[in-house]
Protein backbone atom coordinates (compact mmCIF):
# COMPACT_ATOMS: atom_id res chain seq x y z
CA UNK A 1 0.00 0.00 0.00
CA UNK A 2 1.29 3.37 -0.66
CA UNK A 3 1.71 6.11 1.69
CA UNK A 4 -0.98 8.43 0.16
CA UNK A 5 -3.54 5.95 0.98
CA UNK A 6 -2.09 5.09 4.54
CA UNK A 7 -5.05 7.15 6.36
CA UNK A 8 -7.55 4.29 4.99
CA UNK A 9 -5.92 1.53 6.94
CA UNK A 10 -5.09 4.09 9.97
CA UNK A 11 -8.75 4.31 10.29
CA UNK A 12 -9.52 0.35 9.91
CA UNK A 13 -7.17 -0.49 12.53
CA UNK A 14 -8.53 2.26 14.71
CA UNK A 15 -11.92 1.41 14.29
CA UNK A 16 -10.73 -2.08 14.94
CA UNK A 17 -9.83 -0.34 18.67
CA UNK A 18 -13.17 1.08 19.04
CA UNK A 19 -15.26 -2.02 18.50
CA UNK A 20 -13.09 -3.98 20.63
CA UNK A 21 -13.67 -2.13 23.74
CA UNK A 22 -14.80 -4.25 26.44
CA UNK A 23 -18.61 -4.18 27.26
CA UNK A 24 -20.37 -5.42 30.43
CA UNK A 25 -22.20 -8.24 29.85
CA UNK A 26 -25.18 -6.94 31.23
CA UNK A 27 -25.16 -4.07 28.67
CA UNK A 28 -24.76 -6.53 25.35
CA UNK A 29 -28.06 -8.91 25.22
CA UNK A 30 -26.75 -11.87 23.00
CA UNK A 31 -28.83 -13.39 20.61
CA UNK A 32 -31.81 -15.90 21.56
CA UNK A 33 -32.86 -19.01 20.26
CA UNK A 34 -36.36 -17.84 19.85
CA UNK A 35 -35.12 -15.36 17.31
CA UNK A 36 -33.39 -17.72 15.24
CA UNK A 37 -29.97 -16.30 15.94
CA UNK A 38 -27.06 -18.28 16.69
CA UNK A 39 -24.52 -16.98 19.14
CA UNK A 40 -21.16 -16.88 18.36
CA UNK A 41 -17.99 -16.90 20.21
CA UNK A 42 -16.92 -13.86 20.96
CA UNK A 43 -14.60 -12.34 23.89
CA UNK A 44 -13.96 -8.27 23.93
CA UNK A 45 -10.88 -8.54 25.68
CA UNK A 46 -9.05 -11.71 23.93
CA UNK A 47 -10.52 -10.23 20.60
CA UNK A 48 -10.03 -6.88 21.26
CA UNK A 49 -6.61 -7.80 22.24
CA UNK A 50 -5.42 -9.96 19.47
CA UNK A 51 -7.39 -7.27 16.74
CA UNK A 52 -5.22 -4.26 18.60
CA UNK A 53 -2.09 -5.84 18.22
CA UNK A 54 -2.37 -7.62 14.62
CA UNK A 55 -3.38 -3.85 13.77
CA UNK A 56 -0.34 -2.19 16.09
CA UNK A 57 2.32 -4.41 13.76
CA UNK A 58 0.04 -4.33 10.24
CA UNK A 59 -0.25 -0.42 10.39
CA UNK A 60 3.68 0.01 12.19
CA UNK A 61 4.86 -1.81 9.33
CA UNK A 62 3.56 0.14 6.73
CA UNK A 63 3.91 3.50 8.53
CA UNK A 64 7.02 3.47 10.33
CA UNK A 65 9.09 0.83 9.59
CA UNK A 66 8.88 0.05 5.44
CA UNK A 67 11.73 1.77 5.14
CA UNK A 68 13.97 -0.71 7.07
CA UNK A 69 11.69 -3.77 6.06
CA UNK A 70 11.38 -3.59 2.32
CA UNK A 71 13.76 -4.43 0.20
CA UNK A 72 15.59 -1.52 -2.21
CA UNK A 73 16.35 -4.02 -4.66
CA UNK A 74 14.28 -6.69 -6.15
CA UNK A 75 14.59 -10.37 -4.79
CA UNK A 76 12.25 -11.90 -6.77
CA UNK A 77 12.93 -9.97 -10.21
CA UNK A 78 11.04 -12.26 -12.90
CA UNK A 79 14.76 -11.91 -14.94
CA UNK A 80 16.78 -14.02 -16.00
CA UNK A 81 21.02 -13.75 -14.86
CA UNK A 82 22.03 -12.44 -18.02
CA UNK A 83 19.14 -9.66 -17.32
CA UNK A 84 16.48 -10.87 -19.88
CA UNK A 85 12.78 -11.16 -19.41
CA UNK A 86 12.21 -14.42 -17.43
CA UNK A 87 8.15 -13.51 -16.35
CA UNK A 88 5.89 -16.56 -17.26
CA UNK A 89 3.69 -16.26 -19.65
CA UNK A 90 0.40 -16.17 -17.06
CA UNK A 91 1.60 -12.78 -15.61
CA UNK A 92 2.75 -11.31 -18.91
CA UNK A 93 -0.90 -12.34 -20.59
CA UNK A 94 -2.28 -10.58 -17.65
CA UNK A 95 -0.81 -7.28 -18.17
CA UNK A 96 -2.94 -6.70 -21.58
CA UNK A 97 -5.34 -5.13 -18.90
CA UNK A 98 -2.64 -2.35 -17.99
CA UNK A 99 -3.84 0.83 -18.57
CA UNK A 100 -1.87 2.02 -22.01
CA UNK A 101 -0.81 5.77 -20.63
CA UNK A 102 0.00 7.06 -17.02
CA UNK A 103 -3.31 9.24 -16.95
CA UNK A 104 -5.60 5.59 -17.23
CA UNK A 105 -3.21 3.98 -14.66
CA UNK A 106 -3.34 6.84 -11.84
CA UNK A 107 -7.25 6.72 -12.29
CA UNK A 108 -7.16 2.76 -11.99
CA UNK A 109 -4.72 3.24 -9.16
CA UNK A 110 -7.06 5.68 -7.30
CA UNK A 111 -10.16 4.04 -8.02
CA UNK A 112 -8.66 0.92 -6.54
CA UNK A 113 -8.00 2.59 -3.40
CA UNK A 114 -11.47 4.26 -3.46
CA UNK A 115 -13.42 1.17 -3.54
CA UNK A 116 -10.77 -1.27 -1.17
CA UNK A 117 -11.26 1.65 1.56
CA UNK A 118 -13.92 3.49 1.09
CA UNK A 119 -17.16 1.43 -0.59
CA UNK A 120 -15.99 -1.66 0.46
CA UNK A 121 -15.91 -1.33 4.06
CA UNK A 122 -18.70 1.23 4.68
CA UNK A 123 -20.99 -1.04 2.28
CA UNK A 124 -20.06 -4.54 4.03
CA UNK A 125 -20.37 -3.07 7.52
CA UNK A 126 -23.54 -0.96 6.17
CA UNK A 127 -25.35 -4.56 4.76
CA UNK A 128 -24.14 -6.69 7.95
CA UNK A 129 -25.82 -3.90 10.43
CA UNK A 130 -29.31 -4.20 7.53
CA UNK A 131 -29.09 -8.21 8.02
CA UNK A 132 -28.76 -8.23 11.27
CA UNK A 133 -31.41 -5.47 12.29
CA UNK A 134 -33.48 -7.09 9.37
CA UNK A 135 -33.36 -10.37 11.22
CA UNK A 136 -34.04 -8.73 14.93
CA UNK A 137 -31.01 -9.26 16.69
CA UNK A 138 -29.86 -6.61 18.95
CA UNK A 139 -27.67 -3.88 18.02
CA UNK A 140 -24.58 -5.75 19.99
CA UNK A 141 -24.92 -8.77 17.99
CA UNK A 142 -23.89 -6.39 15.17
CA UNK A 143 -20.76 -5.04 16.99
CA UNK A 144 -19.50 -8.51 17.32
CA UNK A 145 -20.21 -8.99 13.85
CA UNK A 146 -18.12 -5.93 12.67
CA UNK A 147 -15.77 -7.30 15.54
CA UNK A 148 -15.14 -10.45 13.98
CA UNK A 149 -14.95 -8.72 10.20
CA UNK A 150 -12.69 -6.11 11.52
CA UNK A 151 -10.32 -8.75 12.99
CA UNK A 152 -10.49 -10.82 10.08
CA UNK A 153 -9.18 -7.91 8.07
CA UNK A 154 -6.53 -7.19 10.42
CA UNK A 155 -5.21 -10.62 10.52
CA UNK A 156 -4.96 -11.51 6.97
CA UNK A 157 -3.40 -7.79 6.36
CA UNK A 158 -0.49 -8.96 9.03
CA UNK A 159 0.33 -12.03 7.06
CA UNK A 160 -0.04 -10.69 4.20
CA UNK A 161 2.48 -7.59 5.36
CA UNK A 162 4.38 -10.48 6.04
CA UNK A 163 4.88 -11.89 2.75
CA UNK A 164 5.24 -9.00 0.83
CA UNK A 165 8.06 -8.32 2.59
CA UNK A 166 10.05 -11.56 2.27
CA UNK A 167 8.90 -12.35 -1.26
CA UNK A 168 10.87 -8.80 -2.72
CA UNK A 169 8.80 -9.11 -5.50
CA UNK A 170 9.24 -6.32 -8.52
CA UNK A 171 5.88 -4.31 -9.00
CA UNK A 172 4.53 -4.58 -13.04
CA UNK A 173 5.48 -1.20 -13.63
CA UNK A 174 8.86 -1.25 -11.95
CA UNK A 175 10.03 -4.41 -13.88
CA UNK A 176 9.73 -2.45 -17.23
CA UNK A 177 11.67 0.60 -15.91
CA UNK A 178 15.40 0.86 -17.34
CA UNK A 179 17.61 0.35 -13.64
CA UNK A 180 18.91 4.08 -13.32
CA UNK A 181 15.29 5.06 -13.16
CA UNK A 182 13.61 2.59 -10.92
CA UNK A 183 15.07 4.48 -7.52
CA UNK A 184 13.14 7.53 -9.02
CA UNK A 185 10.42 6.42 -9.07
CA UNK A 186 7.24 8.47 -6.37
CA UNK A 187 7.68 6.05 -3.51
CA UNK A 188 11.03 3.67 -3.99
CA UNK A 189 9.94 1.65 -0.55
CA UNK A 190 7.16 0.44 -2.60
CA UNK A 191 8.74 -1.13 -5.69
CA UNK A 192 9.54 -4.43 -4.39
CA UNK A 193 6.44 -5.46 -2.49
CA UNK A 194 4.58 -6.92 -5.59
CA UNK A 195 3.47 -10.16 -4.20
CA UNK A 196 0.85 -10.49 -2.47
CA UNK A 197 -1.74 -7.47 -3.57
CA UNK A 198 -2.44 -6.24 -0.26
CA UNK A 199 -5.80 -4.03 -1.79
CA UNK A 200 -7.21 -7.56 -3.00
CA UNK A 201 -6.71 -9.97 0.26
CA UNK A 202 -8.10 -7.41 2.27
CA UNK A 203 -11.32 -6.67 -0.29
CA UNK A 204 -12.10 -10.88 -0.18
CA UNK A 205 -10.96 -10.92 3.48
CA UNK A 206 -13.72 -8.12 3.90
CA UNK A 207 -16.50 -9.86 2.37
CA UNK A 208 -15.75 -13.43 2.67
CA UNK A 209 -15.94 -12.74 6.56
CA UNK A 210 -19.28 -11.02 6.84
CA UNK A 211 -20.65 -13.75 4.59
CA UNK A 212 -19.76 -16.48 6.67
CA UNK A 213 -20.71 -14.31 9.50
CA UNK A 214 -24.09 -14.42 8.02
CA UNK A 215 -24.35 -17.65 7.06
CA UNK A 216 -23.17 -18.52 11.01
CA UNK A 217 -25.54 -16.18 12.71
CA UNK A 218 -28.36 -17.44 10.04
CA UNK A 219 -29.74 -13.81 8.60
CA UNK A 220 -32.54 -13.74 6.62
CA UNK A 221 -31.71 -12.48 3.20
CA UNK A 222 -27.37 -13.15 3.57
CA UNK A 223 -26.97 -14.29 0.37
CA UNK A 224 -27.14 -10.29 -0.38
CA UNK A 225 -23.79 -10.07 0.77
CA UNK A 226 -22.38 -13.06 -1.45
CA UNK A 227 -24.33 -11.54 -4.61
CA UNK A 228 -23.14 -7.86 -4.82
CA UNK A 229 -20.12 -8.10 -2.53
CA UNK A 230 -18.00 -10.73 -4.36
CA UNK A 231 -18.61 -8.80 -7.22
CA UNK A 232 -17.33 -5.90 -5.89
CA UNK A 233 -14.67 -7.40 -4.31
CA UNK A 234 -13.44 -8.36 -8.12
CA UNK A 235 -13.16 -5.13 -9.14
CA UNK A 236 -10.26 -4.54 -6.93
CA UNK A 237 -8.04 -6.77 -8.52
CA UNK A 238 -9.06 -5.97 -11.80
CA UNK A 239 -8.22 -1.82 -11.05
CA UNK A 240 -4.84 -3.02 -9.41
CA UNK A 241 -4.01 -4.88 -13.04
CA UNK A 242 -5.39 -1.73 -14.69
CA UNK A 243 -3.37 0.74 -12.56
CA UNK A 244 0.19 -1.80 -13.63
CA UNK A 245 0.61 -2.21 -9.65
CA UNK A 246 0.26 -6.05 -9.41
CA UNK A 247 0.66 -8.78 -11.80
CA UNK A 248 -2.21 -11.63 -12.04
CA UNK A 249 -0.56 -14.45 -9.83
CA UNK A 250 -0.47 -11.65 -7.22
CA UNK A 251 -4.37 -10.83 -7.17
CA UNK A 252 -5.10 -14.02 -7.42
CA UNK A 253 -3.35 -15.25 -4.20
CA UNK A 254 -4.55 -12.46 -2.80
CA UNK A 255 -8.40 -13.17 -3.80
CA UNK A 256 -7.43 -16.44 -2.60
CA UNK A 257 -5.73 -16.01 1.07
CA UNK A 258 -8.30 -13.20 1.45
CA UNK A 259 -11.08 -15.42 0.91
CA UNK A 260 -9.23 -18.08 3.30
CA UNK A 261 -9.15 -16.17 5.81
CA UNK A 262 -12.57 -14.43 5.63
CA UNK A 263 -13.95 -18.12 6.00
CA UNK A 264 -11.31 -19.34 8.65
CA UNK A 265 -11.36 -16.71 11.23
CA UNK A 266 -15.28 -16.71 11.97
CA UNK A 267 -15.33 -20.70 11.86
CA UNK A 268 -12.27 -21.65 14.09
CA UNK A 269 -12.15 -18.67 16.36
CA UNK A 270 -15.93 -17.41 16.67
CA UNK A 271 -18.22 -20.56 15.94
CA UNK A 272 -21.71 -21.37 17.15
CA UNK A 273 -22.20 -21.68 20.56
CA UNK A 274 -23.79 -24.65 22.02
CA UNK A 275 -27.53 -23.95 22.34
CA UNK A 276 -29.67 -25.87 24.66
CA UNK A 277 -32.25 -28.71 23.48
CA UNK A 278 -35.86 -27.61 24.05
CA UNK A 279 -36.28 -30.71 25.72
CA UNK A 280 -33.26 -31.00 27.36
CA UNK A 281 -33.56 -32.26 31.54
CA UNK A 282 -33.66 -29.53 33.98
CA UNK A 283 -33.19 -29.75 38.07
CA UNK A 284 -33.79 -27.04 41.02
CA UNK A 285 -33.84 -27.27 44.84
CA UNK A 286 -35.66 -25.24 46.85
CA UNK A 287 -36.78 -25.49 50.54
CA UNK A 288 -36.84 -23.66 53.82
CA UNK A 289 -36.87 -25.03 57.90
CA UNK A 290 -37.49 -28.59 57.61
CA UNK A 291 -38.37 -29.06 53.79
CA UNK A 292 -36.35 -29.59 50.33
CA UNK A 293 -38.25 -29.51 47.36
CA UNK A 294 -37.09 -30.86 44.17
CA UNK A 295 -38.48 -29.94 40.60
CA UNK A 296 -37.80 -30.35 37.11
CA UNK A 297 -38.22 -30.72 33.44
CA UNK A 298 -37.26 -33.89 31.96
Amino acid sequence: MLPSVLPAPCALALASLLAASPVPPEAAPVASPASGIHELRFNWARDGALTGVGALIWIGSEAFLKKDLASATCGWCDRNADGTDSLNGLDKWGRGIAGSTEAQRKRADTWSNVVDFGLLPVGVLGAQYALSHGSGAPRSVFFQDAGIIIQTAVLSSVLNQTVKFLADRERPFVHVLPEDQKPLTEHPTDNNVSFYSGHTNLAFALVVSAGTVAELRGYKHREWIWGVGLPLATTVPLLRMAADKHYLTDVATGALLGSAFGVAVPLLLHGREPQASPGAASVSVSGGPGSVVLSGRF
